[in-house]
């Protein structure tokens, strides 16, 4: 097991900027179309580039693929596309080498169909893992045990003639859920989560990690109003017509997230960061890391809505910090499920707002999750019907086109064949749009936002008050969003401009900026005023102690 020399210690999450890489579309070092370990080895430079201190990989475990990894059929395999268990130490070690942490996705609410253990408890009502899954009896008139619906379309009960029972699954019906109410599944899970503590991982993504525990077989009420943001939460999906009170965020969860925060506190410098899609995630966030007990960590799906206008992210943000006590969010503008940002907020070919998106996530209390192509600005590809292997987006078209959009591979060169990404045609085709975002073209350009991505993170992480610091938010006024940062003796002043037209603010007579600041923070501080451009940025400097009036 190889160790790391971090920069920040055993807290070194706090204030991370974790990059995501989705395994399948990084890098084909294999020649068949699909990324794979070995081209994220060959990439690790790139990613060190950016200043960013983590990786997290999308699962690439053994499976059969029909939710592309996160229906795992053995949970300390390698799925022979991507390489083997060597191949990903190798990766551990190349990454720490670089100071680069390693974090990686853990499915544990579900399984594959395919995974022996599900093979074994189907198989009988009374063999030794009979009970690992969540088996119900029909309804008298043969209907499944509860009106729950799966996130992917339909009854989130499937009909298993083996056992004459219906067995749970929240996503395909070829992810069964797991029981976790049966003492051994939580033992034999941790055992699976040890393997890779032990492998040297540096941490875990947890998938769905608020849907481990079922409550009370009962049904679902009907929600009087549809509120989008969590992937399957739309208006062609019966998903969102209920509200989702017994079939995930159950108290009984809780034991299980203390049970795993122990283990991981048997590692030391190791984190967790939780998935949260709920009616209420911020609620769900500041439980599952208040008290250091739970997890380190959690994202919602909060900041992945269309919604980009300034009093909604401040709603949003305050609320988080009303309600999380000594908890710690982690954010993210983007990931696998969800539209590109620079589409989604429409920023496409905006290079303004895109550094503007990029300094309000990085100047948030928090940890972050970047989407790999959001430093390049990728704008979600238009594919056909024909071209979409994302089982959510053949169910549901044409009325949602699924994740298909946001997975195209990464252009690495402008000019070669499918972008640079691989020498044979890749599972999915490389937007021409892409091409001239491509990693080389950026590279050259000193006023890129791949450069900006890099500049900024690089100033970020030589200023304890944004990596680690307090957070105090003030009104937005007229589309300008302004919140302060402290810690320890440093206390800076934020303030970010969502017009479309130049703002002239009050500002503390006492803000000076900072002299080392890249070039896309572009505020202007003088004599009490703030000058900021169309979607201008601005961070200054305070005196630490003194209660300072900003009237804005």
């Amino acid at each position: 097991m190889t160790q790391i020399v971090g920069r920040q210690g055993a807290d070194w999450w706090r204030g991370a900027v974790i990059y995501q890489i989705y395994p399948r579309s990084f890098q084909d070092a294999g020649g068949d179309g699909i990324g794979d370990l070995q081209g994220v080895i060959e990439r690790l430079d790139y990613i060190a580039s950016l200043n960013v201190d983590a990786i997290w990989l999308s699962p690439f475990f053994t499976s059969p693929m029909k939710d592309f990894g996160y229906d795992v059929s053995d949970y300390r395999g390698v799925d022979p596309m991507f390489g083997t268990l060597e191949d990903f130490d190798r990766l551990v070690e190349a990454a720490h080498a670089r100071g680069l942490r390693v974090t990686i996705d853990q499915v544990l609410s579900h399984s594959s169909d395919q995974h022996p253990w599900f093979q074994e408890s189907r198989a009988s009502r009374d063999n030794a893992r009979a009970d690992w899954y969540v088996w119900a009896d029909p309804r008298p008139d043969g209907a499944p045990p509860t009106n729950w619906q799966a996130i992917f379309g339909g009854s989130a009960w499937q009909w298993d003639t083996r056992r004459c029972q219906y067995y749970l699954h929240n996503f395909l019906a070829s992810q069964p859920d797991l029981n976790f109410r049966n003492p051994e599944v939580v033992e034999a899970i941790l055992g699976e989560v040890r393997f890779w503590l032990e492998r040297g991982v540096d941490g875990f993504r947890l998938d769905a990690v608020n849907f481990c525990t079922h409550g009370e077989l009962k049904d679902n009420p009907p929600r009087e109003e549809i509120v989008e943001g969590f992937i399957g939460v739309r208006p062609d999906n019966p998903y969102a017509f209920q509200r989702h009170i017994h079939d995930k965020t159950q108290p009984e969860n809780l034991a299980f997230l203390e049970r795993l925060r122990a283990l991981l506190d048997e590692y030391p410098g190791t984190t967790s960061v939780g998935e949260v899609g709920d009616d209420d995630s911020l609620g769900v966030m500041a439980e599952y890391t208040r008290g250091g007990k739970r997890l380190h960590m959690c994202y919602s799906f909060n900041l992945l809505t269309e919604q980009a206008d300034p009093d909604y992210l401040h709603a949003t943000l305050t609320e988080m910090e009303a309600r999380i006590g000594d908890g710690w969010p982690c954010w993210a503008l983007g990931n696998h499920d969800v539209t590109r940002l620079a589409t989604r907020w429409d920023a496409e070919g905006h290079a303004e707002k895109l550094r503007l998106y990029m300094a309000f996530l990085f100047t948030q209390r928090g940890s972050v999750c970047l989407y790999q192509g959001e430093e390049l600005g990728l704008t979600e590809a238009s594919l056909s019907f024909e071209q979409l292997v994302d089982p959510a987006g053949i169910t549901f078209w044409p009325s949602y086109k699924g994740r298909d959009g946001c997975r195209t591979p990464q252009p690495w060169v402008a000019e070669a064949p499918h972008g640079g990404f691989s020498t044979a045609a890749p599972w999915l085709p490389v937007p021409d749009a892409h091409r001239g975002l491509a990693v080389d073209r950026q590279d050259a350009d000193p006023e890129s936002l791949l450069n900006a991505y890099r500049a900024f993170l690089a100033f970020r992480r030589g200023l304890p008050a944004l990596v680690k610091g307090e957070i105090h938010y003030h009104a937005v006024r007229d589309r300008v969003l302004c919140l302060e940062r402290s810690h320890g003796g440093q206390r800076l002043l934020v303030a970010l401009n969502f017009a479309d037209a130049p703002r002239e603010l009050p500002a503390p007579v006492e803000a000076e900026a900072l002299p080392d600041a890249p070039a896309l923070v572009n505020g202007r501080w003088a004599a009490g005023r703030l000058a900021l451009p169309p979607h201008g940025i601005a961070i200054a400097r305070c005196p630490a102690q003194e209660d300072l009036s900003w009237d804005v």
